[in-house]
């Protein structure tokens, strides 16, 4: 079994599931009943949105075990996109109704022309380290070999005034 932690994300309602955290739940649902083992799911939270979009987040993290390869995880997590109404066209980072990312996996580093993983913008996100790190916080990034939680308290931590 591969296992992985997905980023979950959501800005805009469903005509069926309602609002954002709503959709959250919805996409965690459907990817078990897709064939995808929960094995533990973080916490729903709220972050402000990136790029043109104006309307915040509910974000959320999912670490499963299955026995598909990075491309055949990635098709079936796109057709759950698609499924919740979500369209690839447009701008980049602009509102919509299901984003699901694989941002890690147990088998290290994968890169294609359609995939990354680890995602490549992770570890500077605290809105996908936060949940996380609630959910796999001895998890390493490949790259830097740091735990999760290290990168989460790393990303998080206070700076100090300048004097």
């Amino acid at each position: 079994m591969q296992r992985y932690v997905i980023a979950l994300g959501s800005n805009v309602a469903h005509q069926r599931h309602g609002l954002p955290p709503a959709v959250l739940r919805a996409a965690l649902a459907a990817m078990a009943e897709a064939g995808l083992k929960i094995e533990a799911a973080s916490p729903i939270i709220t972050s402000a949105p990136l790029g043109p979009s104006r309307r915040c987040y509910a974000n959320a993290a999912v670490r499963i075990a299955t026995s598909l390869g990075p491309p055949a995880l990635l098709a079936l997590l796109q057709q759950i996109e698609t499924r919740f109404g979500r369209v690839r066209r447009g701008a980049r980072w602009g509102a919509r109704t299901l984003d699901l990312d694989v941002v890690l996996w147990s088998g290290g580093p994968w890169r294609s022309r359609t995939l990354s993983i680890p995602h490549p913008a992770f570890r500077v996100r605290p809105f996908v380290l936060g949940p996380t790190a609630n959910i796999a916080p001895q998890w390493r990034d490949p790259r830097t070999g740091c735990t999760i939680r290290h990168l989460y308290a790393r990303l998080t931590r206070p700076v100090p005034a300048p004097r």
